[in-house]
């Protein structure tokens, strides 16, 4: 490590530590000679990029009032240099031995000195001391400890420079950087974010500083939709089959909701099962919903030409709490065959679609009329389903009342005292009609005849 370039002062002896492990030292102790300028330098060593250097130095120094008769220029310090060079081009004379061209880093004293009383047992007190300098740039650098009076050892020195290391955090990858020129430099890195994880808001940094220790973060990645974070973060993995993930987030994947699956890994949602239904405005974690059952226990109570519906909900909602019943309104009879769709003079009350309560009531039927009215249950997915909503249905017939007027009469034939009349039945007869009555008057009188006829 060491090379001793400058006279025979610097010498490699052995010692022990505080602890009595034998250890080998440059040692120096030419304290009885005036101007002293010894150097020992170490071999060429490589910067490998980094910006900043760290030297640490285990060492040990005599006291000089320890030593009797020393004269004043015994010192009990030392200084260190560095040099740097493109290559290992340093020779016994090259550099020359002085600042400038050597850098001086710091003037290094000793915490602690050992007397002649540790010196008896060669044991000696260590110190330890760290310095720094940069920038540095070229491609190497030498280091040269200059002794100008002192009498010490040279135990150790460890030359290192500071990095932050390679590190997953907030959902990115950020490399080994190393710190910057300064100590108190922020060098800026820029992370990638990790497998299935996308940024959020702006590109995500960290800071490396000088301690070779990360800080001030700057944004984050997340795991992407259908992939959850594992293993502290450090991994997004694909949601597995039968759970799910919907949005952008470190949050974990999610059963699929019943009456739903997956069809494969990574799902961003559940596919509803046949036969079940999801709204568009039906959150992805609720379950999947299907048609209501059909209402129960349908009453009618007819009075005259109006009835009052009321019936029971049904027994299954399809897990929805949406349901709501619409009425069908059919009137079967009158010689037309079969049934037909109520017309629109039909009257419901609160209305005919999307009822909320159990009942209804329907006005301005005809008279003496079958009705057949379906109650259906429909929900937020009937829409969805191809079969038409489950109903119930009831069969009523009005009550009589007075027919409609008889609207067109025929001439069919006529003698001197006699005449015969035809017409056709009124439109609404509303019921079985029993009589006509006819009214007659003789001309140019008031009075009138009535005759009535059965039909």
């Amino acid at each position: 490590m060491f090379v001793s370039v400058l006279g025979p002062q610097w010498e490699e002896v052995s010692g022990y530590d505080e602890n009595m492990n034998t250890i080998r030292t440059y040692q120096v102790c030419n304290v009885f000679d005036n101007n002293q300028n010894n150097w020992v330098r170490t071999k060429y060593i490589r910067r490998r990029g980094a910006q900043r250097i760290h030297v640490e130095m285990k060492f040990s120094v005599r006291d000089c009032s320890s030593i009797p008769n020393v004269p004043g220029s015994c010192k009990e310090t030392f200084n260190l240099y560095y040099y740097e060079s493109d290559a290992d081009t340093a020779t016994r004379n090259s550099p020359a031995w002085m600042e400038n061209p050597w850098i001086k880093v710091d003037t290094i004293a000793a915490d602690e000195s050992f007397s002649q009383v540790d010196l008896g047992g060669r044991v000696m007190k260590i110190n330890t001391e760290v310095r720094s300098f940069g920038p540095v740039s070229r491609n190497g650098f030498y280091l040269a400890f200059q002794d100008y009076g002192g009498c010490m050892s040279l135990i150790a020195v460890r030359v290192f420079y500071r990095k932050c290391p390679r590190i997953i955090t907030n959902g990115a990858l950020f490399q080994e950087t190393l710190s910057g020129a300064e100590s108190t430099s922020l060098v800026a890195a820029r992370g990638v974010c990790i497998p299935n994880a996308e940024e959020v808001d702006v590109p995500i940094k960290l800071y490396c500083n000088g301690d070779g220790e990360w800080m001030v973060p700057i944004g984050r990645c997340m795991c992407k939709a259908g992939n959850e974070a594992v293993e502290n973060g450090t991994v997004c993995r694909a949601c597995a089959s039968g759970s799910f993930k919907p949005t952008q987030g470190d949050e974990a994947c999610m059963q699929c909701p019943i009456n739903s699956r997956t069809t494969s890994e990574g799902a961003i949602n559940c596919v509803c099962r046949n036969g079940y239904y999801r709204t568009d405005s039906d959150p992805l974690q609720m379950p999947c919903t299907t048609v209501p059952s059909a209402p129960q226990t349908v009453i009618s109570s007819v009075n005259e030409t109006s009835v009052m519906l009321e019936w029971m909900p049904p027994r299954d909602s399809g897990g929805r709490e949406d349901v709501v019943f619409n009425i069908i309104c059919k009137s079967c009879g009158g010689g037309r065959g079969g049934c037909t769709r109520c017309g629109d003079n039909v009257q419901f009350l609160p209305r005919q679609l999307g009822l909320t309560e159990s009942r209804v009531y329907i006005s301005d039927l005809l008279a003496h009329t079958q009705y057949t009215f379906e109650v259906q249950a429909v929900n937020g997915v009937s829409d969805q389903s191809p079969y038409s909503p489950q109903y119930a249905s009831v069969n009523i017939t009005t009550n009589q009342a007075a027919p409609s007027t008889v609207s067109i009469m025929h001439q069919v034939s006529r003698t001197v005292d006699s005449i015969t009349l035809s017409w056709s039945q009124p439109d609404q007869p509303n019921g079985v009609i029993l009589d006509y009555e006819l009214q007659y008057y003789e001309k140019n009188t008031r009075s009138h005849i009535c005759a009535l006829i059965q039909a």
